[in-house]
């Protein structure tokens, strides 16, 4: 099952080679899963094991019986099934999230740059919960906590604040235990748990070819809760991936489906979308970067081939950019990464907010990136080719020299434009007249209006403070 119908930059023979490529790699590659208990799982399932050196290696027809388990169609949620999403999208578009793991943060007034504050986070999950065009929310990284609980207060925090979907990323092996249980208390039980998980956990793979203990632990305790994940393949193109894009999409490929494949043994049917962050790496400085060519060349292709290749919905990067301020490099670059990545067919568009390669958010940024969201989903949006849209009546009625403005047609739809909400049409001569600004003021103005009254999220206090004594406990047992 194809999951886009967009534009495809890639044809179906090269999409084939690579499909049957990567078909070949988890044949005859080891993976190395670092957790006894899922190698005794796969060794039973019928995957090939060595249990001494705790490899792995994935059968054709395993992981192709594991693909014909996932659901083809499902819907993931918010609290209490607010916000579905279900998917493949029903306009055929894209769902958008927030950056996650950024660490630090652009204030708005002062574009002072400074460490993320719980405080900040707070501000993050409202501001993305009243964003029309940010579907879900996934959390940045507050420096004012506990270095070894930071990602369980994240979570107790983002839950009090966000009704969307929130995407998790544990940080150790033993705070995942501590995220579940989170998502229980918050969602009123393991029962209601699994009606409307509102959480959903990225599980990553660490390029090349292994998977650490916290992952599959994630998907272990993930998977039995029917809680739904994003496997998630991070390589850098020329370090810890091949630097051909080709053979980079094609590693990447093979360990979200090693992954992928494991949820599916533990739970049959669980949701999946398999995620890959793609990097290039600056051969000059080791850095990874988001922006470069190279970089939306393999997401890109990491996409389709995903949806057209294998018919597993993709997530990867939709906006973002190595540039460490909001500069005109950085419009460009996201400019470019969500055009090139929406249109190619992605299920979910990731990164909103970002700057300098996921290491910085700005909230005005992610106030652009929702408008930019908006605007693409109007380019791609299906168009109509009935009678009223080929308007022959209107064609036919308007003389050689004459004029549309005055036909009934156009009265009809003269408001289907889609209005700017930051973005200033103007003629310079208004836009001086009335102070219009730029467009970091108007998106600032345009925040701060939006965020007058966003208010915490209504839960009852008994569910706030099991909340707590979860997050006391963590502190207690890591840090103490």
């Amino acid at each position: 099952m194809a999951f886009c119908k967009r534009l495809s930059f890639f044809n179906s023979a090269e999409l084939e080679r690579l499909r049957e490529q990567t078909f070949t790699l988890l044949e005859t590659h080891d993976f190395k899963i670092d957790h006894g208990d899922m190698i005794k799982i796969l060794d039973k399932a019928g995957c090939k094991v060595d249990h001494d050196r705790r490899m792995v290696r994935f059968p054709r027809r395993f992981v192709e019986e594991q693909i014909d388990k996932a659901p083809k169609q499902f819907v993931v949620s918010g609290r209490d099934g607010k916000f579905p999403l279900p998917f493949p999208h029903p306009q055929n578009l894209f769902y958008t999230r927030t950056c996650t793991g950024g660490q630090s943060w652009i204030e708005p007034e002062t574009k002072a740059f400074k460490r993320v504050t719980l405080a900040d986070l707070r501000y993050w999950g409202r501001l993305a919960d009243r964003l029309e065009h940010i579907d879900f929310y996934a959390s940045i990284v507050p420096d004012d906590v506990p270095r070894l609980t930071a990602d369980v207060h994240t979570i107790r925090t983002a839950l009090e604040n966000v009704e969307k979907m929130i995407w998790v990323q544990p940080y150790t092996l033993e705070t995942v235990e501590y995220l579940v249980q989170l998502g229980v208390v918050a969602a009123g039980g393991e029962e209601n748990l699994r009606k409307h998980p509102q959480l959903n956990f990225i599980t990553c793979a660490l390029s090349p070819f292994m998977v650490k203990d916290m992952d599959v632990e994630i998907i272990l305790q993930c998977a039995r809760r029917g809680i739904p994940m994003m496997p998630c393949s991070l390589p850098g193109s020329g370090a810890t991936g091949p630097v051909t894009t080709p053979a980079v999409v094609t590693m990447s490929a093979a360990e979200t489906l090693m992954l992928f494949c494991m949820a599916q043994v533990i739970q049959p049917g669980l949701p999946i979308v398999n995620t890959s962050l793609q990097f290039s790496t600056d051969m000059r400085s080791g850095r990874s970067l988001q922006g470069t060519a190279m970089a939306l060349r393999q997401a890109a292709l990491f996409t389709q081939l995903m949806q057209n290749g294998f018919g597993i919905p993709a997530h990867t990067y939709g906006s973002g950019s190595d540039s460490a301020d909001l500069d005109e490099q950085c419009m460009t670059e996201r400019a470019l990464q969500t055009m090139l990545v929406a249109a190619g067919g992605a299920s979910v568009l990731g990164g909103a907010g970002q700057l300098e390669v996921a290491c910085t958010v700005s909230p005005v940024q992610l106030v652009i990136d929702n408008e930019t969201f908006r605007l693409t989903k109007a380019v791609l949006a299906d168009m109509v080719f009935d009678d009223d849209a080929l308007a022959m009546d209107a064609l036919m009625q308007v003389a050689p020299g004459g004029q549309f403005l005055t036909q009934p047609h156009t009265v009809k739809h003269c408001r289907d434009n889609l209005p700017p909400i930051n973005f200033c049409p103007d003629a310079r001569i208004t836009w001086e007249n009335e102070k219009r600004g730029t467009l970091m003021e108007r998106a600032t103005q345009h925040m701060n209006d939006i965020m007058k009254d966003a208010g915490p999220v209504a839960h009852d206090s008994e569910t706030l403070k099991e909340m707590d004594k979860i997050v006391a406990a963590a502190d207690k047992k890591l840090c103490d």
